[in-house]
């Protein structure tokens, strides 16, 4: 949590909120830690894998089969079902079940924020 609150610190200067984000470097480690505990192998809630070597195929142009929604809709955060379901917006856009991360405190705001600009930034496998 201690390496998760220093992350967020740091991706809230504007400097950081601009630059390119990286799949591998910035956000598989956020997967790892927050969500892999419960989506290790795509049998868990959601058939959703997301471990760091898994997470990218898991994630990009994929629909949920649950909500039918596309989980990242690359260049388009807002129609993104992974943004939804950080900032609990889904159940009003179709989505189904619960916010994420399931029975943990939400993500702070800079942390999503991250995700946001990675899938505007084209959500690349980088």
């Amino acid at each position: 949590m201690k390496r998760l609150l220093l992350l967020t610190a740091l991706i809230a200067t504007p400097a950081f909120a601009e630059a390119p984000v990286s799949f591998t470097r910035d956000l598989a480690p956020i997967l790892k830690l927050q969500c892999a505990t419960c989506h290790a192998t795509g049998d868990e809630g959601g058939d959703i894998a997301l471990y760091p070597k898994a997470a990218y195929r898991h994630l990009v142009g994929v629909k949920s089969p649950t909500a039918g929604l596309v989980r990242v809709v690359p260049g388009k955060p807002n129609d993104s079902y992974l943004i939804m379901k950080l900032e609990g917006t889904h159940l009003a856009k179709g989505g189904k079940g619960v916010r994420m991360p399931f029975g943990g405190a939400p993500l702070p705001a800079a942390t999503i924020a991250l995700f946001r600009n990675w899938i505007s930034q084209g959500a690349k496998n980088n």
